[in-house]
């Protein structure tokens, strides 16, 4: 009988979607991102079609089956019925196990496909998810777009065991400093979920913006949501808000649109952790409401729109030239962060709320006689441990709301709560000091590839998240970040996020012995046809374009020779110091170190692959640059 059953439509959407057979072999039609634990190749192939049964089994509830549906016919396109069977006899079986396999935990999944059946087995809706995003991938590119159906498909026949090595495999976005939409942050969700990413931070305010409404607040979405307008030029050198000119740039969210996009992601199995960046980054809250400033003259500020504001010169704790931080001395802060909390556990499931606590600026509190009264009664003896003071308070009110506080590593000065979890950033030794101290770490440090705006591909994938000597079970796991000063819209976003993301996926999710980066970067590059389909921009150049890497001349230590570093296999590197482009016809790089010619200003560079088909962009960079590179480093 044809039963027009929500699943059944749900598979038919999943196994009618695919376009005709496969002509390549077995091996190179099988590029799964993550590699999973264990996958084995089996003989032949399993033929769909239109007379293919189905079964289910276990405990799926109604909203896990009406996401998987709606996730389907999202993509392909179609709603058509299915002949279902009531037993496990079905040629396609979905099984949500009664008995638990402990192996699997609740995020890990079997998937067997055979000449005669397939079946996803797991021991919770989690992974019967990710089993069938799995599945999704050894499917055709082509299922990415609206299929044309025929009779008949195939799939290759394989046995994968499949796990993730970490609990908290993130993606950040900084919609702060600038806003991205509603729509834009559900289309993330949703393609980071196909690689099995499970959290989403937030980073929901900051100097240049407060994004989220709080009721009770309305300043934070009238004042702090809307800066001046700037564009065209660099970050932290734009002007100013000038007498008379209006804040029109900006955007925020409503706590409808909050409420719709966490389910969104809870539907795809992926926790939100919002951030509210506090006590430095503030000064949009300190814009909207000024008393929450420990300086008196606070009121004449605005929220920042790119002009520089703090001075780096001395490291990473800057100095601030505007007061962007609340005031630990102030009761009326304490006041507004738990009004703020509060609707921030109501919105957001999450077990976690991070509170920022990075780069927060002192010499405001300095010269501040109530931050000095404060230091004389609670017996504080400099500014982190002021800083220390304010985070521990913002702990109580976090966890009077049944939550987990979350902070980036300058938590850890001045003394770190026992209960925090720690966000290691500017390297991996804040995350080792602090799991040695037994609290929980993540791992996102931009100096091995875990920030999205800056690292070359291959340093994101072969970064390992537990540090030699560090008990792993102290280490959450890891999260991919994208701060958001010169990205500026969707598509840079993407330029960003993809093909980087791809890397992280599989250093969170597989285990560390399963990673091979010439491996991963042939399944990489056959994933952009996926991309393609889908119309998910990605940058081509990060993966393709040769490194230059400028070397110290030992003759006289002035001068300066070039390495040209391909990070894949089988590129030949073109390069030109003349100010034409180089191509194939161009010398031809072969591994020596290179001596800039008399009078040279740049170099040229760029990739061509072994059939002659030029790889990414031409690379121009000037002799001097690289000269400044080694003075600096």
């Amino acid at each position: 009988m044809i039963i027009m059953d929500k699943i059944a439509c749900f598979v038919m959407l999943l196994f009618f979607s695919v376009t005709t057979g496969f002509t390549q072999s077995k091996q190179k039609e099988i590029n799964i991102i993550p590699e999973p634990v264990s996958l084995k190749t089996g003989e032949g192939t399993f033929h769909l079609t239109n007379r293919t049964s189905l079964s289910f089994s276990g405990d799926i509830a109604k909203q896990d089956r009406a996401f998987l549906i709606s996730f389907m016919q999202k993509t392909t396109g179609e709603d058509l019925p299915i002949m279902m069977s009531k037993s496990l006899k079905g040629d396609i079986r979905l099984v949500i196990k009664k008995t638990k396999q402990k192996q699997l935990g609740k995020e890990g999944y079997t998937l067997d496909v055979t000449p005669t059946c397939i079946t996803i087995n797991a021991n919770e809706p989690n992974g019967l998810f990710y089993g069938v995003q799995t599945l999704l991938q050894l499917l055709p590119a082509s299922i990415e777009r609206t299929p044309q159906f025929n009779n008949e498909w195939k799939i290759p026949s394989v046995q994968i065991i499949d796990y993730p090595r970490f609990k908290w495999r993130g993606v950040m976005l900084d919609v702060s400093r600038h806003f991205f939409s509603k729509s834009y942050v559900e289309h993330l969700l949703n393609e980071i979920a196909k690689y099995k990413f499970n959290v989403f931070h937030w980073h929901l305010t900051d100097d240049q913006g407060w994004r989220i409404q709080i009721k009770g607040l309305p300043k934070l979405t009238e004042v702090g949501a809307w800066r001046v307008p700037r564009s065209g030029g660099k970050w932290d050198e734009y002007q100013g808000a000038q007498p008379g000119e209006e804040s029109t740039y900006g955007g925020y969210y409503t706590q409808d649109d909050i409420r719709e996009i966490v389910q969104y992601a809870k539907e795809r199995y992926i926790t939100i952790v919002p951030e509210i960046d506090v006590p430095g980054h503030s000064l949009a809250a300190v814009v909207s409401y000024p008393e929450l400033s420990c300086t008196p003259d606070a009121d004449k500020y605005h929220v920042n729109s790119g002009e520089p504001f703090m001075d780096w010169s001395n490291g990473p704790r800057p100095i601030a030239l505007v007061d962007n931080s609340l005031c630990p001395a102030n009761e009326k802060v304490y006041v507004f962060l738990d009004k703020v909390i509060t609707q921030l556990a109501q919105l957001f499931p999450s077990e976690y709320i991070h509170m920022g606590g990075d780069e927060a600026p002192h010499n405001f509190w300095e010269k501040s006689p109530e931050i000095k009264s404060l230091m004389k009664k609670e017996g504080l003896e400099n500014m982190n441990e002021v800083q220390s003071y304010f985070t521990k308070k913002v702990e109580k009110i976090v966890e009077s709301k049944g939550r987990k506080l979350i902070g980036w590593e300058e938590i850890a000065d001045g003394g770190l709560a026992p209960g925090a979890i720690l966000q290691s950033w500017t390297s991996v030794d804040a995350g080792i000091k602090a799991a040695k101290l037994g609290n929980q770490v993540i791992m996102s440090p931009w100096d091995h590839g875990l920030y999205m705006d800056n690292s070359p591909i291959k340093r994101s994938y072969t970064f390992e998240p537990v540090p030699t000597g560090v008990d792993p079970k102290f280490i959450l796991g890891g999260e991919g970040c994208l701060w958001t000063e010169e990205t500026t819209n969707n598509i840079e976003a993407e330029l960003n996020y993809w093909p980087r993301l791809l890397a992280l996926s599989e250093v969170f999710w597989t285990p560390r012995e399963r990673k091979n980066w010439n491996d991963f970067s042939n399944r990489m590059r056959a994933q952009f046809s996926r991309f393609d389909y889908s119309h998910i921009v990605y940058s081509k150049d990060i993966v393709y374009n040769p490194i230059v890497v400028p070397v110290r001349d030992s003759v006289d230590g002035r001068g300066i020779k070039i390495r040209l570093i391909s990070e894949l296999e089988g590129m030949n590197i073109y390069y030109s110091f003349e100010n034409a482009n180089p191509d194939k016809n161009s010398k031809l790089y072969e591994g020596d170190l290179l001596t800039p010619p008399r009078n040279a200003t740049n170099i040229r560079a760029v990739c061509y692959d072994k059939l002659g088909r030029k790889m990414g962009s031409v690379v121009k960079i000037s002799l001097y640059n690289l000269a400044s590179r080694l003075l600096n480093n």
